[in-house]
């Protein structure tokens, strides 16, 4: 080999050193950040002419396990599921109070029962009767404040999909330019790892809304499908569509069309059920409170103020109340209707006739709603049939309760009880969830940067830079020679 080959093979070497040390310290840079891939420098002999003369530079190899990647998306969406599910039924427990505190359901339902005890001893003091008003009233605002924080959390959820679907547009998109901006880079020979990064970070932001899984395409194109089966980025990314309501009311459904539902590139898509095509993150998780937790808690509030309301309206519990006429409780003001179910709980409230700031007379807590005279200030018998009707038992006539029979009490209490349970179970899932997404983000991180190891390749890249500079020093001082001859 001449000199000058020797010269070039050894300044070929100082540049894949070279660059294999910016390598290096961009690996250890980046050591701790988000969607950053391992760069490897590749190499091998350059051939010129038929004999080898140095190193060259073949690219840049960024690993990343697509397997492991694909399993932790999978388990991302799954998490983020199920927080969205816990933030619901928490907000329900909040809403209806838990057992024993203050001012929950169950204790505005005691709260009532020890009001009517009181009167029932004492029914000639005016104070009793309006102990009994005011915990009634109570009741029922607490009954419907609870309804309507449930289609506030529906409402919510409306807009939570309607902004998912949205950045979902918008990042499926940036794929596409990411993938058309990957192949030009690679047909110039240009190092595309940077673009590869900034593109798992865009799918990364879309995989806790809808569980995804990516396929490699030409030119380092990237494809990416639902765990259901539907394509979402093939070259051209799809559009998903959906209105928001802006505002959401008891009874408004799916299937009536007062609420979106979902389009995938303007066809229809289940958003639950075994045929759903986005089962398994936020998104799914926001129909489904939207569409099927929150109505289901509505309809047993809806449940709890019919059993109130019919309790108080039989003319056993009431004997002064004409026929078909509202007792204590109302459906703003008269009496049930069992086509009007939905939205009961939020229209419950007291009869305006025992009411004195609505014209109604205070006195007929004691006689009886429907008493023509004022009857004896000393009988009891009313707050005690008012007592006996709040403690039988009866069945549910609607809800998701069971047909066992209950008081009215323990019919709260079960309503309670419901929103708890619920919570305790949806944390669970969202314990187990989350474990299973630590456990696969530690599995990445293994295969991530290492900088123990990236020190010891620095030391061989030092070496081998010093190395290739004593040959070029070597090739100097001979050709130093040469020139003094």
């Amino acid at each position: 080999m001449s000199l000058t080959g020797s010269l070039n093979s050894a300044l070929s070497g100082l540049n894949a050193a070279a660059r294999a040390a910016e390598l290096i310290s961009s690996n250890v840079a980046n050591a701790m950040t988000e969607g950053y891939a391992r760069r490897e420098l590749q190499t091998s002999a350059r051939v010129v002419g038929q004999s080898g003369q140095g190193v060259k530079v073949d690219g840049v190899l960024r690993q990343a396990d697509l397997a492991v990647i694909a399993d932790r998306r999978v388990a991302q969406a799954g998490s983020s599921a199920s927080s969205t599910v816990v933030d619901f039924m928490t907000r329900l427990e909040t809403a209806l109070g838990s057992v024993g505190s203050e001012g929950s359901l169950v204790s505005r339902v005691a709260g009532f029962s020890t009001s009517l005890q009181e009167a029932a001893s004492r029914p000639d003091a005016d104070t009793r009767l309006i102990g009994v008003l005011q915990s009634a009233t109570a009741l029922t605002q607490q009954i419907s404040s609870a309804a309507t924080a449930i289609q506030s959390a529906r409402a919510d959820a409306d807009g939570q999909i309607s902004d998912q679907v949205s950045l979902l547009n918008i990042t499926l998109n940036q794929v596409a330019q990411f993938n058309g901006d990957i192949g030009v880079g690679l047909v110039n020979g240009r190092d595309v790892s940077a673009l590869m990064d900034q593109r798992q970070r865009a799918i990364d932001s879309i995989a806790s809304i809808v569980p995804l899984r990516e396929v490699p395409r030409s030119y380092g194109g990237v494809a990416l499908f639902t765990t259901g089966g539907a394509i979402i980025l093939d070259g051209k990314p799809a559009e998903f569509g959906f209105t928001a309501a802006g505002v959401v009311v008891a009874g408004m459904t799916q299937a009536s069309g007062a609420l979106s539902g979902l389009t995938l590139d303007d066809r229809s898509v289940a958003t639950s059920g075994d045929s759903s095509l986005i089962s398994g993150g936020t998104l799914a998780a926001a129909f489904q409170v939207r569409d099927s937790l929150a109505p289901a808690a509505q309809a047993n509030l809806d449940a709890l103020a019919r059993d109130l309301i019919t309790r108080f309206a039989d003319p056993a519990t009431d004997p002064s109340l004409p026929l078909s006429a509202p007792g204590l409780f109302t459906d703003t003001g008269t009496g049930f209707d069992p086509s009007a179910e939905v939205g009961l709980a939020q229209r419950l409230s007291v009869n305006s006739s025992v009411d004195p700031t609505k014209g109604g007379d205070l006195s007929k807590l004691r006689d009886g709603l429907g008493a023509m005279a004022p009857g004896p200030v000393g009988s009891a018998a009313q707050f005690n049939r008012f007592s006996a009707a709040l403690e039988s038992l009866r069945t549910p006539a609607s809800g998701g309760f069971s047909a066992a029979s209950r008081s009215f009490a323990t019919l709260a209490t079960d309503m309670t009880s419901f929103a708890a349970s619920g919570r305790v179970a949806a944390e669970n899932d969202a314990t187990y969830n989350a474990a299973k997404l630590e456990t696969v983000k530690t599995l990445e991180l293994q295969g991530g940067v290492d900088t123990d190891h990236e020190m010891q390749t620095l030391l061989s890249i030092e070496k081998a830079y010093t190395a290739n500079a004593k040959v070029i020093s070597v090739v100097n001082d001979l050709l130093q020679r040469l020139l003094e001859i």
